[in-house]
């Protein structure tokens, strides 16, 4: 089994919250923890306890999953489907050239 980094988890944590608009006093109210703990998490400067993993996977609609090991599953996949039905086409199209360049410049 690969060994869980902290950093990692951390970076993943601030992508998303970033990704949502949120800040960590948001996300540290949302959780009722201080923003310190949250600064702490995304830092990769303290392990996060299961009811916080719980807590923040459900602030930040990514699953407990991806925030340890980055790996998506069928959910967080699900999730980004919905919202990309969402977009107009006009968008929708975008992200197509997006998807086609990013798998043709690994």
């Amino acid at each position: 089994m690969d060994k869980i980094n902290l950093c990692e988890i951390g970076k993943r944590i601030q992508l998303r919250r970033k990704q949502k608009g949120l800040t960590q006093e948001q996300i540290a109210e949302a959780m009722n923890v201080s923003i310190q703990m949250v600064s702490n998490l995304e830092r990769g400067n303290k392990a996060i306890r299961i009811d916080n993993l719980v807590s923040i996977s459900k602030i930040l609609d990514i699953s407990t999953d991806y925030i340890l090991t980055g790996k998506e599953t069928l959910r967080d996949i699900d999730l980004l489907m919905s919202q990309i039905s969402q977009l107009s086409d006009k968008d929708r199209g975008m992200v197509e050239v997006i998807v086609e360049y990013c798998l043709h410049n690994k």
